[in-house]
């Protein structure tokens, strides 16, 4: 068992979970407070010991599904056969569920259509878990198609198998079971929430019966390693903003307001913390006379840091919106934080959004408002930075102070055009910092027709911006 643990603790460094040696050490020793045959007192100790943020846990519970799935023969994929029957338990055979074989009773026949909703229904109405975990066995061999030594998830397994149960259909015939059976002939609306509610989590006990059979199968093919690595997936603070999924770009929005209560709490601490100032000499005499003259107690001018004023100004166009509009995000729902702050979105043309941030205290609307309203077309809709910059200069260049830091957010790949650095140039005599975010690896920079060499020259800093654990290293720095 500590031969498992040790993998599973590598599997979680490998997915980015920070894990130490002492918190492995821990994790040994609370195995030995549970019961090891019950999984889920396993897990939520392990996890209590392991897991320091809830971002964790989906990478958490997925290398634990793959270390501590139940092992065995009767678990692995036979190409040859889908005959349930020949699995080696007598539970896997339909006759278990009250069900009988096809015309021909030959043992390689399986049960029709209408048979498995039968049986389905069955196991689904019993709520007995070991009648699931059969009917999951059964589902899988028959519907998976699982081929031996394939390098997959099981995602593709896990849809052929629901597509054949149709569980959409299973769960109305049982809800209509369940009007018949009513003593009235019908269900309140109350009634039939409640059923409604009740079938669901008992499908979804069924899918997760499912998928833990697909994950124990596939272990038993591939190995714990192999099938890991093809499950392993970035954690929420290491996804590529540039290569996100739908999905992910929404769980990503979710942990936005935590985030900014984060780092709002972390940037106050660091102004109201800030290091002494020089020592106040009058002050330090006047404490003294309490001490007969001795200065026991020195007294320094503490500093009074101002918020920053920051101006952000976001290349808008298809290759790097959707880091653009999360990195807007962050920052307005960070405005308490700075004295001022102003946006502006570009293209080809530039615009300032700051007005759509204030008229709406829903940021997600607000950068609605910035893609469908916001006048960031010049002539052709594609980048155009030495353009928009050199408009941005003077339209809006004479309102820049020396508080003002400037960020600017884009791959800096400019279509060949010209690229107007001395825009840049301007900009660093006369505002306080101007920070450049660059969402691709900085590999890339300099190739094609990205110009990030000829901007660098003139910035306070040139930023690989990837991924929210960048984002929020240089937010937290910022201020």
């Amino acid at each position: 068992m500590l031969d498992v643990l040790a993998g599973f603790v590598s599997e979680l460094r490998e997915a980015g979970l920070p894990v130490s040696m002492s918190e492995t050490l821990d994790a040994a020793e609370a195995m030995g407070y549970v019961e090891m045959g019950d999984r889920e007192e396993l897990k939520y100790a392990l996890a209590a010991t392991l897991v320091k943020s809830p971002s964790h846990w989906r990478a958490f519970e997925t290398a634990f599904e793959v270390y501590f799935a139940l092992r065995g023969e009767k678990f692995a994929i036979d190409a040859t056969s889908n005959d349930p029957g020949e699995a080696g338990s007598e539970e896997l055979r339909p006759e278990a569920f009250g069900g009988h074989r096809g015309a021909g009773g030959g043992g390689g026949e399986a049960l029709g259509p209408q048979e498995v909703a039968e049986m389905l229904m069955r196991a689904l109405w019993s709520a007995d878990t070991a009648m699931l975990a059969a009917a999951a066995r059964y589902a899988v061999g028959r519907f998976a198609g699982m081929e031996p030594g394939r390098p997959v998830g099981g995602t593709y397994y896990l849809y052929r198998t629901l597509r054949n149960l149709d569980l959409d259909r299973i769960a109305g015939q049982m809800l209509d079971a369940a009007r018949e059976e009513a003593p009235a002939g019908h269900l309140t609306p109350l009634e039939e929430r409640l059923v409604r509610d009740e079938i669901g989590s008992r499908i979804a006990l069924l899918r997760k019966e499912i998928e833990a059979e697909i994950r124990r199968r596939l272990v038993a093919d591939r190995g714990t390693e192999a099938l890991a690595k093809s499950l392993r997936k970035p954690l929420l603070e290491d996804v590529d903003f540039m290569h996100a999924s739908r999905d992910e770009m929404a769980s990503l929005r979710r942990v936005v307001q935590p985030l900014t209560r984060k780092l709002a709490v972390r940037l106050a601490r660091k102004r109201r913390h800030g290091r002494k100032g020089p020592l106040d000499f009058r002050a330090t005499v006047r404490r003294s006379l309490s001490t007969g003259g001795v200065p026991v107690d020195p007294r320094f001018r503490y500093p009074h840091p101002a918020k920053p004023e920051v101006v952000v100004v976001a290349d808008v166009s298809g290759s790097v919106a959707s880091f653009a509009r999360f990195t807007l995000h962050l920052v307005h729902a960070l405005s308490t934080q700075f004295s001022k702050v102003r946006s502006f979105a570009f293209i080809d043309g530039i615009d300032e959004v700051t007005r759509f941030f204030e008229e709406s205290d829903d940021v997600v609307e607000a950068l609605e408002r910035v893609n469908t309203e916001a006048q960031v077309v010049w002539v052709d809709g594609h980048s155009d930075y030495g353009h928009a910059l050199g408009e941005f200069w003077e339209r809006w260049g004479e309102e820049l102070s020396p508080r003002t830091s400037v960020i600017i957010l884009g791959d800096a790949r400019n279509n060949y055009h010209a690229s107007q650095a001395w825009v840049l140039a301007e900009l660093m005599h006369r505002v306080r910092h101007v920070y450049w975010l660059n969402p691709e690896p900085r590999a890339y920079w300099d190739t094609g027709d990205s110009i990030v060499g000829e901007y660098s020259p003139y910035c306070s800093d040139v930023v690989e911006c990837r991924n929210l654990r960048q984002l929020e290293s240089f937010v937290a720095g910022l201020a």
